[in-house]
């Protein structure tokens, strides 16, 4: 062991010595207690950056703490190697997307292998592998058998730069979440996944995810969106068909003054009369450069225009008109609402705007509400008025027989639905995963046989940045012929969604070799469900809700037996430099490559562990890198000065220690249960982290240090400082256990055991409470009675002088913590 700390020599001798025994292959072990560990895997960008640091740091310290515990520990780590960045970059560089993309994953494994994390290596897969996509193009089949995968005409977002179609998750503030363009929106036949056949489901199992923040399966609840009501038919006049709405206030019906249509509504043109067509289709092209989102907010403008045609309310025959509403979206139950000014706010503010009657038909008990009087919408329960044979009922009664009466005249029924929207997965772009379909002239739309898969990728496309899919100008792929009739047919060039990857890529690191199908089901079932998951809050709705659906598909194509791919899930905050989130943008980025180079990865792991608990964000601080750097090397320096006296410490005889080796030996259990507890029930690192250091600073503090008579508690002591470490900083650790002469590595060990009696205190600092105030604090024997603890509350002089004059009514004592006097 040198004297020195000489960082990038022990990381890269004990980085090699992992590698060259492959210590962190996981293979199936029947009889062992298996533990899946994965943080999100990320994008090829090109750079790690101390986000990424703090994540997989933060997987890395539970994947060794776990190892130690003596669970068979997998912990992958793999590439989100598809998407549009690649692409720009590939115009931008005259280069291409592959080349650019396996550049970067090389740059980036080596980043990562230099952090030290402990990754299961053999198991590494890219996305744009075909070893990889091929499967999910079988998958996709699959799921067009059995109709879960389907092609049809809708109104999309549309990202002008991108050029392609996103999601609504992929929707953020009205822009594209990948370039920040404005999205627009556009009539397009594109594939989707039928994930709403799976809703109720998605829904239930929110309440079966205890491991899982709150604030995410709230985050899902509310996207998923499930809600009750009635669909109600309202005729339009001239026999011009009939209006569909979903409503949830089928109590309110006879108040329905006026319909509701999302200008995207197929039947908007239709009942648009001639002399008002202008200015509906003026009204139509500004709504649709307006954010979908915006078009919802409370605070947003509604604006509409008039069609010239009116329905009929069913209930009363009340002539309604009909106008297109910027804030009615087609996403949500039919696209069109029974608008009920009197009792819904956005649309007392349009029927204010535009002069629509107001009808009064619910109540507060006692008052009468007059629609000209009204300065907002009554939207609380009450009387219901104003509408025939309901009227004198409180509305919620109301409500069930209305619904009741509509399904026994025929002109509506019960009915559950969902905010959530099938997930359109067709993308424009070449860089991607080809979707498996062809089209015939003759035979329309075939299926690629699964005998022919995969369908490659080809890696000619040329990319000018003039806009389109590269994909579409590559005639030798797009160019076939069909399977069924043996002509002429063109090969599908849109390509999957990117999240399509990142929603199974958890199931296929359980066997990256397998190559007869997507999932070897055996070893799917030995190590799926992931123990713990770890990312950003941002995927709350796309990749965390994605990836439930996908799971729950392959379970039910026969691929696996699980219901949810995570069992547990931490959402890990930001790192904040300069009061932002650090971006290349914002010029805040703290490079990790030069950090290691001056101080080694496992400061700059410890640092991002011990500045803030994981779920919160971490400020950034070059002073506290500093810290984590001297404490490393203080303790280096403690154990190289103890070397000479432990190589030569007995065994350890706990009758035979003195006080002070008492004390440092009751310190030393206390640490090893504190920091077990952090890490295994609430990954408080930080935490436990200061617990080692106080448990240094003692050892600092312990004297004499050169008699042999304290070597066997000091060298229990230092491996316990080093074992606690080994999860944070393991080189430096792997270093300090070999330095004192341990032939086997630390991830042989095991994880140090405290013991309960050491861990017990000799006294206890009681704080006492005068009515529930503190007043003052005693000490008291680890072992006295709760009578002689409250005894000696009473007889402090402090307290004596606080209840002098009183009478004591009541002494409470809680065990170890507080004595409360309760006196008058």
């Amino acid at each position: 062991m040198e004297e020195k700390y000489f960082p990038e020599r022990v990381e890269e001798k004990w980085q090699q010595f992992w590698e060259r025994n492959k210590s962190f292959k996981a293979e199936k072990v029947a009889d062992k207690e298996k533990y899946y560990l994965l943080e999100m895997f990320p994008y090829p960008s090109g750079r790690i950056h101390m986000g990424h640091v703090r994540n997989y740091s933060i997987g890395d310290v539970i994947a060794r703490f776990k190892r130690m515990k003596g669970l068979n520990v997998v912990h992958p780590m793999g590439w989100d190697a598809f998407g549009m960045p690649a692409e720009n970059a590939a115009i931008q560089h005259k280069s291409h997307p592959a080349k650019w993309t396996y550049e970067n994953i090389d740059y980036m494994r080596g980043q990562l292998k230099k952090m030290g994390f402990s990754y299961d290596w053999d198991r590494e897969l890219a996305t744009c592998n075909v070893e990889y996509y091929r499967w999910e193009q079988l998958i996709f089949l699959q799921m067009l058998e059995k109709g879960l995968a389907y092609k049809k005409v809708s109104s999309v977002n549309w990202c002008p730069k991108c050029e392609t179609v996103l999601a609504n998750e992929q929707v953020e503030d009205g822009c594209c979440w990948r370039c920040d363009t404005v999205v627009e929106q556009k009539e397009l036949e594109q594939w989707s996944f039928r994930i709403t056949d799976y809703a109720e489901e998605l829904l239930e199992y929110t309440h079966k995810l205890p491991g899982w923040p709150e604030r995410v399966l709230t985050m899902q609840r509310n996207w998923i969106g499930r809600s009750t009501g009635c669909e109600i038919d309202f005729a339009v006049e001239n026999d011009k068909g009939s209006i569909k709405v979903f409503t949830t206030r089928q109590d309110t019906l006879f108040g329905a003054t006026f319909m509701s249509l999302a200008p995207e509504h197929p039947m908007a043109l239709q009942l648009t009369t001639a002399e008002n067509r202008a200015a509906v289709t003026a009204f139509m092209d500004k709504v649709k450069k307006t954010d979908r989102i915006k078009r919802t907010a409370e605070d947003f403008e509604k604006e509409g225009v008039f069609t010239g045609s009116y329905c009929l309310n069913p209930v009363n025959g009340r002539r309604m008109p009909i106008y297109l509403a910027n804030f009615v979206l087609t996403d949500y139950g039919t696209g069109a609402v029974m608008a009920v000014p009197t009792h819904d706010q956005r649309d007392f503010e349009f029927a204010r705007k535009y002069g629509i009657a107001m009808e009064v038909v619910i109540q507060p008990e006692g008052e009468a509400l007059k629609p000209t009087a009204m300065t907002e919408a009554y939207t609380a329960e009450g009387i219901m008025v104003n509408s025939g044979r309901f009227d004198g009922l409180s509305s919620n009664i109301a409500k069930e027989r209305i619904a009741d009466f509509l399904e026994q005249e025929g002109l509506g029924k019960k009915t559950v639905n969902f905010r959530l929207r099938d997930w359109g997965i067709s993308r424009q772009r070449y860089w991607g995963n080809p979707i498996p379909v062809i089209y015939c002239d003759q035979c329309g739309t075939v299926p690629v046989p699964a005998k022919d898969l995969p369908v490659v990728l080809p890696m000619d496309a040329t990319f000018t940045g003039e806009g389109g899919n590269p994909l579409a100008k590559v005639e030798s792929f797009v160019k076939t012929t069909c399977p069924i009739c043996g002509k002429d047919a063109r090969r599908e060039t849109d390509t999957m969604d990117t999240f399509v990857e990142s929603s199974w890529y958890f199931l296929r690191y359980c066997c990256p070799d397998f190559a007869d199908g997507p999932l070897d089901k055996e070893k799917a079932e030995y190590w799926m469900s992931v123990d713990q998951y770890i990312g950003g809050i941002e995927h709350a709705v796309m990749h965390l809700l994605y990836a439930r659906f996908f799971t729950k598909v392959l379970r039910d194509l026969g691929y696996c037996n699980i219901d949810e791919p995570f069992t547990n899930l931490l959402t890990q905050g930001m790192v904040i430099k300069d009061g932002a989130k650090m971006s290349k943008s914002k010029g805040n980025v703290v490079d990790p490559n030069a950090l290691i180079e001056k101080y080694g990865a496992d400061t700059a792991r410890l640092f991002s562990l011990f500045a803030a608990p994981p779920e919160k964000d971490l400020d950034w601080s070059d002073q506290g890198v500093d810290g984590s750097f001297r404490f490393l090397n203080r303790v280096w320096k403690l154990v190289y000065e103890c070397l000479p006296l432990l190589s030569s410490a007995a065994s350890l005889d706990i009758e035979s220690l003195t006080g002070e080796g008492k004390a440092l030996r009751r310190q030393v259990h206390k640490t090893i249960r504190k920091v077990t507890d952090d890490i295994e029930d609430r990954f408080h690192f930080n935490t436990a982290i200061a617990a080692v250091m106080e448990l240094v600073n003692a050892l600092q503090a312990f004297e004499p240090k050169n008699l042999p008579a304290n070597a066997p508690v000091l060298k229990e002591a230092i491996e316990a400082v080093i074992l606690l470490l080994a999860p944070f900083v393991p080189h430096f650790a792997e270093e300090l256990w070999e330095g004192l002469g341990h032939e086997k590595s630390l991830i042989e060990a095991g994880w140090p055991v405290f013991d309960p009696a050491a861990a017990v205190d000799e006294e206890l600092l009681v704080v006492v409470q005068v009515n529930g105030k503190l007043r003052g604090k005693v000490t008291v024997a680890a072992g006295a009675s709760d009578e002689e603890v409250k005894g000696a509350a009473l007889a402090d002089d402090r307290i004596r002088q606080v209840i002098e004059g009183m009478t004591v009514k009541k002494v409470v004592y809680v065990p170890g913590k507080l004595v409360n006097i309760v006196a008058g």
